[in-house]
C-alpha cells in the first residue's frame, strides 16, 4: 500500500504525457487507482511503464467527450508516478498511481495517439508557519470529527489526518480528495495557489459538511427516542392484557366475536383466507395501534357481504304481468321483453341473460319498471345513480393504505340488498364521465359483462366477489354518450313515450292516487275528469313522460287540501272549466298550425334526448348580396343540409319559375327559432328546401303539415333516425299530416294503433314529391 504521508522527490522531465480523467481531479501526495480503457490511454500507459513511470494528469471539463483535446481539459493538473498495473480480462488497466506536483500545461506537442505537453511547476504561496499550523489543525479536527459521525470512514482516515497535521500542504490536498464534492469545486481548490487559500476553502466545506451530519444524527436521536415510547407503551399494554386475562376481563371476546362471524358467514375459499390472516393479524395487534381499526373495519365488510345468500323468489308468469300492468300503463313492447327474460329465467335458472339498458325520454318510467321487474322475480332492489360519477374508484372502490376508504357503489349496494342476486338498477349511465380520477365506465366494462363479473374485484376486499348472479338494469336519456365498448355488453331497449290516451290513464289509475295521499286527501272524494286531465296534458304538459303532469296534479291538489282546511266539506270534482282558476293560463301552444301562415314557415321534426319536438323553420328574404345566414345555435352539420336544400333549389330555379337573378340583388335568411338550445343533425334538410322554396314562390305550405328526413345534392330523400319520438310529438301538437322518407316506413310499426289511425303519413323518394305534397292543392307549377 502506498503511504500518502510519505515525501516524494522526482525530477519533473521537459515533456510529459498527458492521461485525461472523467469524473475525478488528482490530487498530490493522494495514492488513487485508476481504470483506462480508451486506445490512446492504454498506449500512453504502456509508453511511460516503458521509461519513468511518470505522467500527467489532467480532468475533463466535459465527460461526454471521448477524444478530448488540449481545449477540453482544465489548465491546471498533476505529475503523477505509476506505481503498479494489473491487466483486467477485458483488456482494460487498472493503474495504481500517486500524485507528486501541481502543473500547469504551457504548450501541447502532440494530440494523437495521445496528448504530450510541456508542464510547468505551480507555484505555491506559503504562509507563516504559525498562520499555517493553526489552519491545519484546525481543519483535521474538523475532520476527525466529520469521521466519526460517518461510519463509513475508517479510523485509519482519522489516523491519517493526526499525522499530516504538521503538513499543511500535504493535509489540504489528502482532505480535498476525500470530501464528496463536484468536479468543478475540486478543480478550484486544485488551481488555488494559496496554502492559506486551500485551508480556509476546506475549513468553510467541512463546516457546512458537519452542520448537516449533527442535524442527522439529532434527528436519528429523536426517532430513537420515540421508538423506545412506543415499544415501552406496547409492553405495557401486553402486561395490561395478561392483567385483563387473569382477571377475566379478556380483550379476545371480541377476536372471537369476529371469528364467530367469519364462521356463519359463509365465505369462499379465497375469501376465507384472507378474511383467517387478516384475524390473525388483529389477534396480536393492540386495539390502540392505527391499523387495528381499518383491520376490524375490513372484516366487518367481509363477514356482512351475502357471499352465498340469495333471494329463493317465486317465479309465476302469470303474477309478473299482472304486477307489470299494474305498475304501467302502455310500454307493451318493453313489457313482453322482460315477460320473455323472466320465462326464460324460469326454464333455466342459472341463465346469465342479458344487461338490459331502458333508453328514452325523463319521467317515460325507466326506474319503476326496474322495481317492478324486482317485484316480479320476488327479488330485492338496489339503484345507484351514476350521474356525474368521475372517479374511478366509485366502482372498483379505495385501496386500504387510503384513510377513510371503502369498497366501490356495486359492493355497497350488495351489503344493502343482503342477497347476491339483486335487481341492481345503474341509472343515468349516459351521464358518466372520466377525469384524471378514471374512467368509471370502463371499470363498468367487467362489472356488466356476464364472462367476466363472476370473479370481480374490489380494490378494497382484494378479493373475487360473484356478480353473476345479479341482475344489471341500466337507464340512459341517450345512447351517445356511452362509451362503444360498454354500449356493445348492453341489450338497448327503447322507450319514446306516451300517448294522450296513455297518459290520461296513467294519471287515473297511478298519478292521482299516489299524490292524493301525499297531499292528506287519499279518504277524501275527489274527482278529475278525463277532459280536465287532457286539458291538463295539452295545455299545462307537452312532454314525453309524465313527471311535469304528476306535478300539475300535485298542484291540484294542494288547492284542494287548503279548501279543505277552509272548512268546506263534499265531493271535489275538477273539470276542465276549472283548470284556469287552479292553475293560471295554459304555458303550452296547443298546435302550431296557426303560426304557419305565411310563405317561408315549416313545420319540422327534431329528435332530443327529452323526446320528440315539433320546431319550426322560417325563411326570409331581402335585399343584399351577403348569400344565404343562418341562425338558431346550428350545427355544422345541420349547417351543411341547408347549404345542400339551397344548392338543390338553385339547379331547379327554372322549373318553379323563380328569377335566375334572384341571387345576384337579395339574400336569403334561414332561423331556427329557440335559438339558445343547440340543435344539429341532417333531417332537418327536407324542412328547410320545403321552406326555401316557399319562400320564393310565395306559396304557404298546409298547416297541418309537418316533416324530416334528410336530402342530397340530387333531391334524394333520405332515411332518419326517431321516427316514434318525432310521430308522437306532431300527435302531441295537433299536427295530423307527416311527410317522411320512405324507406323510414318499417319504423311506422312501432307507433301505438291510435295513433297510426289517427294520422296522416305521405312517404316520399324525393323532393319533388315533398313539394307537391307541401302545398296542397296550390300546386307549385313545374315548367313543361
Amino acid at each position: 500500500m502506498v503511504d500518502p504521508t510519505q515525501k516524494l522527490d522526482v525530477e519533473i522531465p521537459e515533456q510529459l504525457p498527458v492521461l485525461p480523467l472523467r469524473n475525478m481531479v488528482l490530487f498530490p501526495g493522494v495514492p488513487t487507482q485508476l481504470l483506462v480503457g480508451r486506445e490512446g490511454s492504454l498506449q500512453l500507459v504502456n509508453q511511460a511503464l516503458e521509461g519513468s513511470r511518470l505522467i500527467a494528469v489532467a480532468a475533463q471539463r466535459d465527460v461526454e467527450i471521448e477524444e478530448p483535446g488540449p481545449e477540453d481539459l482544465y489548465p491546471v493538473g498533476v505529475v503523477a508516478v505509476i506505481h503498479r498495473v494489473f491487466k483486467l480480462p477485458d483488456n482494460h488497466l487498472q493503474i495504481l498511481v500517486r500524485g507528486i506536483k501541481r502543473v500547469t500545461f504551457t504548450k501541447f506537442l502532440q494530440e494523437k495517439p495521445y496528448l504530450i505537453a510541456e508542464p510547468e511547476l505551480l507555484g505555491e504561496v506559503a504562509l507563516g508557519d504559525q498562520q499555517e499550523m493553526a489552519l491545519a489543525q484546525n481543519l483535521s479536527q474538523q475532520f476527525q470529527k466529520m469521521s466519526s459521525l460517518v461510519p463509513a470512514m475508517g479510523d485509519e482516515l482519522q489516523v491519517t489526518a493526526i499525522n499530516l497535521e504538521k503538513q499543511p500542504v500535504q493535509l489540504a490536498d489528502f482532505i480535498a480528495s476525500g470530501i464528496d464534492l463536484d468536479i468543478q469545486g475540486k478543480q478550484e481548490i486544485l488551481q488555488e495557489k494559496s496554502v492559506r487559500g486551500r485551508l480556509e476553502q476546506l475549513t468553510v466545506l467541512l463546516n457546512r459538511e458537519l452542520s448537516v451530519l449533527e442535524m442527522g444524527q439529532k434527528i436519528q436521536n429523536q426517532v430513537q427516542e420515540e421508538m423506545g415510547q412506543i415499544q415501552r407503551e406496547h409492553f405495557l399494554r401486553e402486561q395490561m392484557r395478561i392483567i385483563q386475562k387473569e382477571l377475566g376481563e379478556d380483550e379476545n371476546d371480541e377476536i372471537e366475536a369476529l371469528h364467530n362471524q367469519i364462521s356463519k358467514a359463509r365465505l369462499p375459499e379465497e375469501a376465507l383466507a384472507e378474511a383467517e390472516r387478516e384475524l390473525e393479524r388483529l389477534r396480536h395487534m393492540s386495539n390502540g395501534a392505527a391499523e387495528y381499526t381499518v383491520a376490524r373495519t375490513y372484516l366487518d365488510w367481509m363477514t356482512a357481504l351475502p357471499w352465498k345468500k340469495s333471494s329463493k323468489g317465486r317465479i309465476d308468469i302469470h303474477r309478473a304481468h299482472s304486477i307489470l300492468d299494474a305498475d304501467h300503463d302502455g310500454l307493451e313492447k318493453v313489457k313482453e321483453r322482460i315477460l320473455e327474460y323472466i320465462s326464460v329465467r324460469k326454464l333455466k335458472k342459472d341463465s346469465k341473460g342479458p344487461i338490459f339498458c331502458f333508453v328514452g325520454p325523463p319521467g317515460v318510467g325507466k326506474t319503476s319498471l326496474g322495481r317492478s321487474i324486482a317485484r316480479a322475480l320476488g327479488r330485492k332492489f338496489v339503484r345507484i345513480s351514476l350521474g356525474g360519477v368521475h372517479d374511478e374508484s366509485e366502482i372498483r372502490g379505495h385501496r386500504r393504505t387510503y384513510v377513510g376508504a371503502l369498497p366501490g357503489r356495486i359492493i355497497q349496494g350488495l351489503r344493502k340488498a343482503g342477497t347476491n342476486n339483486p335487481i341492481f338498477m345503474l341509472d343515468e349511465l349516459d351521464k358518466v364521465g372520466a377525469d384524471f380520477r378514471g374512467d368509471p365506465a370502463a371499470a363498468l366494462l367487467e362489472v356488466l359483462d356476464p364472462e367476466q363479473n363472476f370473479s370481480f374485484s374490489d380494490n378494497y376486499l382484494d378479493v373475487p366477489f360473484d356478480l353473476s348472479r345479479v341482475t344489471f338494469i341500466a337507464t340512459a336519456n341517450q345512447l351517445e354518450t356511452i362509451p362503444p365498448a360498454l354500449r356493445d355488453r348492453l341489450e338497448v331497449i327503447q322507450l319514446s313515450g306516451y300517448t294522450e290516451g296513455e297518459k290520461v290513464q296513467i294519471a287515473r289509475n297511478h298519478l292521482l292516487p299516489r299524490q292524493l295521499k301525499e297531499h292528506g286527501l287519499g279518504r277524501r272524494k275527489v274527482e278529475i275528469e278525463d277532459e280536465a286531465l287532457r286539458g291538463l296534458i295539452r295545455g299545462y304538459t307537452q312532454e314525453a313522460g309524465v313527471r311535469n303532469l304528476e306535478r300539475e296534479i300535485g298542484r291540484i291538489c294542494r288547492k284542494i287540501a287548503r279548501k279543505v282546511v277552509e272548512g268546506k266539506r263534499g265531493t271535489f270534482a275538477v273539470h276542465r272549466e276549472d283548470l284556469h282558476g287552479m292553475l293560471g293560463s295554459e304555458r303550452v301552444q296547443l298546435t302550431i298550425g296557426e303560426e304557419i301562415s305565411s310563405p317561408g314557415i315549416v313545420a319540422g321534426l327534431a329528435w332530443t334526448p327529452f323526446g320528440g319536438e315539433v320546431m319550426l323553420v322560417e325563411a326570409t328574404k331581402m335585399k343584399g348580396r351577403k348569400g344565404l345566414t343562418l341562425t338558431g345555435q346550428l350545427g355544422d352539420v345541420m349547417k351543411e343540409s341547408a347549404q345542400i336544400a339551397l344548392s338543390y333549389v338553385r339547379t331547379k330555379a327554372s322549373e318553379w319559375d323563380i328569377e335566375q337573378d334572384f341571387f345576384a340583388e337579395q339574400d336569403i335568411h334561414v332561423h331556427l327559432p329557440a335559438g339558445a338550445v343547440p340543435k344539429d343533425g341532417p333531417s332537418a334538410g327536407v324542412t328547410v328546401a320545403t321552406a326555401l322554396l316557399s319562400l320564393l314562390t310565395e306559396r304557404p305550405v298546409r298547416k297541418d303539415l309537418a316533416m324530416t328526413g334528410e336530402v342530397t345534392l340530387r333531391g334524394r330523400v333520405l332515411p332518419v333516425g326517431g321516427i316514434k319520438e318525432k310521430v308522437l310529438a306532431a300527435h302531441r301538437a295537433g299536427l295530423h299530416t307527416l311527410i317522411l322518407p320512405r324507406r323510414n316506413e318499417k319504423d311506422l310499426e312501432e307507433l301505438p294503433a291510435n295513433v297510426r289511425r289517427k294520422m296522416e303519413f305521405i312517404l316520399v323518394d324525393d323532393l319533388s314529391q315533398v313539394f307537391i305534397a307541401s302545398f296542397a292543392q296550390e300546386k307549385v307549377r313545374r315548367a313543361a
